[in-house]
């Protein structure tokens, strides 16, 4: 049945541990030649990729969806951006380069939660690491962060710096479920299988957030997305979504 390894692992995940599934491998060591090496699933995430369903069905309900949350969320949005505004100098809003479908670059808009000068330092060292072809971007998040204002760490706990990627989702960018989006100094790290990243848009939740978040490590980041890719399907979009509500809550993995 199509979705069937991937909605295991969230079974899995939750209070009922049912039987192995392809995405059992996250629980197990895996080495760094396996993961890098594509599974014989591609052919699957590109018909899944290029179907009516994900272009129309898909499409469709991440308008509705992301327009409807926009309006529901639109005075806890106007609270953060003056929390943001009145407890450190900056923007509001932060914006940075990420990878989307087929690699077009897009903007991701989320509410600024970091100190700005520090936010400006480390994109140039992530820009310099990756011209000398280091693989140096900061894949694992430093906890705590020293970056991180006061009210940024509030709204990271709940999420709250992601509302505005609502915009990036009703502007075809992102979709509201799909892989985590990455950078282009990441484009690298995930070897062979950025080939199935690069088919499906960027979203705000997916696998790795209702598994763990920044708990997770970055190997299984890409088994995540490589194991979405090849099981997508509306009926493991919809699981993921219920499943990001008491992701959220509990803030499991959320610094």
């Amino acid at each position: 049945m199509q979705g069937r390894n991937a909605l295991n692992v969230l079974e899995a995940d939750g209070p009922h541990f049912g039987g192995v599934s392809a995405l059992g491998l996250i629980h197990e060591k895996v080495s760094a030649s396996a993961w890098r090496r594509p599974a014989p699933h591609l052919s699957a995430a590109v018909q899944r990729a290029l179907s009516m369903r994900y272009a129309v069905v898909k499409r469709t309900l991440d308008i509705f969806l992301s327009s409807f949350l926009l309006i529901i969320f639109l005075p806890i949005g106007l609270i953060v951006a003056l929390a943001v505004a009145l407890s450190s100098p900056g923007h509001v809003f932060y914006r940075q380069e990420r990878l989307g479908r087929f690699g077009v670059p897009f903007r991701i808009i989320k509410f600024r939660s970091m100190f700005t000068r520090q936010h400006k330092d480390n994109v140039l060292e992530i820009n310099g690491s990756h011209r000398s072809n280091h693989p140096a971007y900061p894949i694992a998040k430093e906890r705590p962060d020293s970056r991180i204002t006061p009210v940024g760490r509030i709204i990271r706990k709940l999420s709250l710096d992601e509302l505005p990627q609502l915009l990036n989702v009703l502007a075809g960018d992102m979709s509201l479920v799909g892989p985590r989006p990455i950078v282009e100094a990441e484009r690298a790290l995930y070897g062979q299988n950025f080939a199935y990243y690069d088919l499906f848009r960027p979203g705000i939740t997916g696998l790795w957030q209702v598994s763990g978040r920044s708990d997770i490590e970055f190997d299984r980041r890409v088994l995540f997305d490589r194991e979405y890719a090849s099981e997508w399907s509306c009926l493991l979009d919809f699981v993921i979504l219920t499943r990001t509500i008491p992701a959220v809550v509990t803030m499991r993995g959320a610094y």
